[in-house]
């Protein structure tokens, strides 16, 4: 089974997340596969990648089953290798990246949309980072990609809020690049053939320059979420918010 379809055509690879009857949530097979796609796709001539999503949205975040099953450390571990090597990846590739994101983005699967060079949205999108319902905070370098766009203040308060923005708030904010009317998909194959027929490489170098200097506080941040998600894993209030998922009610936290 694989949960990704890949199409090439002049010098662009289109990568979509084909997972819609779970609104394309992650998991441990998907992250895996996803790694060794986006090893294929660096090797590869194109220059120009873009990212979407099949069905109703672009990613839901990690699935349920996975968070429920990485309790063990060493699952857990092995879990976060994937994500981080996937996410740093994607920031570090010598092509540009496209995220189109239509539907629900949540959590990591908003962080995967973010980790991509340029975000297109449609105006009814949902981007949320709500890890907080939950219990948890940002992974995926999602505190990178949020600080990146936002600033550190705005950031913080958009984790621990945990709302979610439509494709146009979140231009206002700052979130997303772009905003469409129309097929997400379609506006972000328009983006990329117009690039293709700009100087490419100089593109894609500037991309080194900015990305070059932050990959060692992308790492430290990445660390950091790894450390503190897997105590917080184990936190009542987490414990709490998966039995009220579970019994479909309002978890009750209490800060422990």
């Amino acid at each position: 089974m694989s949960y990704y379809t890949i199409d090439r055509s002049n010098g662009i690879t289109h990568l979509q997340l084909n997972r819609p009857d779970k609104m394309n949530a992650l998991n441990q097979d998907s992250l895996r596969e996803l790694k060794h796609h986006l090893q294929t796709i660096e090797d590869n001539q194109d220059l120009i990648v873009i990212l979407s999503g099949a069905g109703k949205g672009f990613c839901a975040g990690g699935d349920l089953a996975m968070m429920q099953g990485t309790r063990d450390k060493q699952a857990y571990e092995e879990v976060m290798d994937d994500i981080e090597e996937i996410m740093m990846r994607l920031f570090l590739m010598k092509k540009l990246v496209i995220s189109a994101v239509h539907g629900p983005a949540v959590g990591l699967g908003l962080s995967l949309a973010l980790a991509c060079d340029y975000v297109v949205a449609h105006k009814e999108a949902s981007l949320s980072m709500n890890f907080i319902g939950v219990g948890l905070l940002p992974d995926g370098g999602g505190h990178f990609w949020l600080q990146e766009r936002l600033g550190t203040q705005r950031a913080k308060l958009f984790a621990w809020d945990g709302k979610a923005l439509s494709g146009e708030e979140a231009l206002t904010e700052g979130l997303v690049d772009e905003v469409c009317e129309t097929e997400v998909e379609e506006r972000a194959e328009n983006l990329a053939a117009y690039w293709s027929r700009r100087p490419l490489q100089a593109m894609i170098r500037s991309k080194r320059v900015y990305h070059g200097q932050s990959v060692q506080r992308l790492k430290h941040l990445m660390d950091q979420e790894r450390l503190h998600q897997f105590e917080l894993r184990h936190t009542e209030d987490h414990k709490e918010a998966v039995a009220a998922f579970m019994e479909k009610r309002s978890p009750v936290f209490k800060g422990e």
